[in-house]
């Protein structure tokens, strides 16, 4: 019972609190733009070093972190976020006029690394020191690039780049770059056509 109430008291603190303060523009690290309705719960864990900047006249949902002392997140003008999660530890760029659609996951980090001897203290660490070991993980950073549409359910790995005007169909892994204009789908992202300029 008493892990029951902690959990309904940490959501209604994320609910009423930290998003009231992002709606406020508060966070140390964080710029939002003018004309920018944002109903993210936003982190920024090192304020000092890390940032999010979120552009001019965009619609922000979901979840948006930086996860290490050196992550940035750039978002530009006219962005719209679903209930997608974006997690970043070195950089992910949003360039302008990008739709990402809901439940999608952008990350620039494997999360784990593949040695099951490092792996095995990540639970604890996370636990003790409320972090993990960036250090031990394979890192890339992710550019989405301006007019493209990520779809529902998409999942953006590390190293991605997702070309100008370019589509992701629902449902789908990106693992590696999409070219400009074009249309990728499937588990892994491959390409369907060509996308309408």
């Amino acid at each position: 019972m008493k892990n029951l109430i902690i959990k309904i008291l940490k959501l209604i603190y994320h609910y009423f609190i930290v998003n009231e303060i992002t709606k406020e523009k508060t966070i140390d690290g964080l710029s939002i733009g003018t004309n920018t309705d944002n109903n993210a719960i936003i982190t920024v864990k090192y304020p000092e070093k890390s940032k999010i900047e979120i552009g001019h006249d965009c619609l922000i949902y979901g979840n948006i972190s930086t996860e290490t002392e050196t992550a940035n997140i750039i978002i530009g003008n006219n962005v719209y976020i679903g209930r997608s999660t974006i997690f970043a530890t070195i950089e992910i760029i949003i360039e302008d006029d990008v739709l990402i659609s809901s439940d999608c996951l952008i990350q620039d980090t494997d999360n784990h690394n593949f040695s099951r001897v490092i792996r095995k203290k990540d639970t604890s660490d996370a636990k003790t020191k409320k972090n993990q070991q960036w250090d031990l993980v394979n890192k890339k950073p992710i550019k989405i690039c301006a007019g493209s549409w990520i779809g529902a359910k998409v999942i953006i790995l590390k190293g991605v780049t997702i070309g100008e005007g370019a589509i992701v169909g629902a449902g789908s892994v990106v693992t590696k770059s999409v070219a400009p204009y074009t249309i990728v789908a499937g588990n892994p992202a491959k390409f369907i056509k060509n996308a309408l300029r």
